[in-house]
């Protein structure tokens, strides 16, 4: 069975002509009678009764005919559904990322592309760096964004936003006003992202050390913005990306970098092909927030 066959079979049955049928759908009457005998015979009993003067739907073919609009409006709908798909303006998004990420463009991003595209489905999946390429290797994400994303050629990566970072100090400490350069913490005690699975956090140890220092680290965090509470908990001094410093803290505060810029550029990524739904998410992340109404 066919759906033609069964757009014939409703064709007659709202007509319950098999001439006025065929006018309809375009066909020669004498094809659609011999589709429509075909088809009963398939389902192994009469749909219509037919006389010299009139054509009626039986008992079966009532019920049928019931069961046939359901199929058709379905198939219409993974139809349309498939082409927005391959349009990009229906299906899912699984992204993964730190919570600190959301501080940044991507959080208007999320809102404004849900309200553009209210038929994809973007889901949230928050992990540390290391288990983000993982995740996207095996398929279990669509989408990351990262600082410090590895080289990989299995990955595409773009720029998504640019950002730099900021100190963040506790409030009264002797270095919270003036001039700060990165040389100027070298007798600081730390509390950093976790070196162990974070890019990012090697990165800033690498400009540590050009700057002539080691930092001296009393406790590691997954999360960019956990850092701010450990540094007004008074354990340590932090480096932080500068959106995160948009989180304001009563204990502490953010102070910027003189000297040789230290970048906090957050990249998105995800394995090739690009779908049609990825790219679309992607450039409206890097075209930045919509205007407030």
């Amino acid at each position: 069975m066919e759906l033609r066959h069964l757009r014939y079979f409703v064709a007659v049955a709202k007509y319950l002509s098999f001439t006025a049928a065929a006018e309809s759908l375009g066909v020669a009457q004498p094809p659609l009678s011999q589709q429509i005998r075909d088809l009963e015979d398939e389902v192994g009993t009469a749909l219509f009764e037919r006389t010299t003067r009139r054509v009626t739907l039986t008992r079966a073919g009532h019920d049928f005919h019931v069961q046939a609009l359901a199929i058709l409006e379905r198939a219409g709908e993974a139809v349309e559904r498939a082409r927005a798909i391959g349009a990009g303006t229906a299906g899912i998004i699984n992204i993964g990322l730190t919570g600190s990420m959301l501080a940044g463009p991507l959080g208007p991003a999320l809102r404004d592309f849900a309200r553009t595209y209210p038929a994809v489905d973007l889901r949230i999946h928050e992990m540390s760096p290391d288990r983000q390429i993982a995740m996207l290797k095996s398929g279990q994400t669509d989408l990351s964004f990262l600082r410090c994303p590895p080289e990989d050629a299995d990955l595409v990566r773009v720029c998504a936003w640019t950002e730099t970072v900021r100190v963040v100090l506790p409030r009264g400490h002797r270095l919270a006003t003036g001039a700060l350069r990165l040389s100027d913490l070298r007798d600081e005690r730390f509390v950093f992202l976790r070196l162990s699975d974070s890019l990012f956090a090697n990165y800033l140890w690498d400009c540590c050390a050009e700057a002539g220092f080691v930092p001296s680290i009393t406790y590691q965090a997954v999360e960019a913005a956990s850092l701010t509470s450990l540094v007004a908990s008074g354990l340590g001094i932090a480096i932080i990306p500068e959106f995160v410093a948009r989180l304001a803290h009563a204990d502490v505060v953010y102070r910027p970098l003189e000297g040789p810029p230290i970048r906090a550029d957050v990249f998105a990524l995800w394995m090739a092909p690009k779908a049609p739904l990825i790219g679309n998410f992607v450039d409206l992340v890097r075209s930045g927030p919509a205007p407030a109404d």
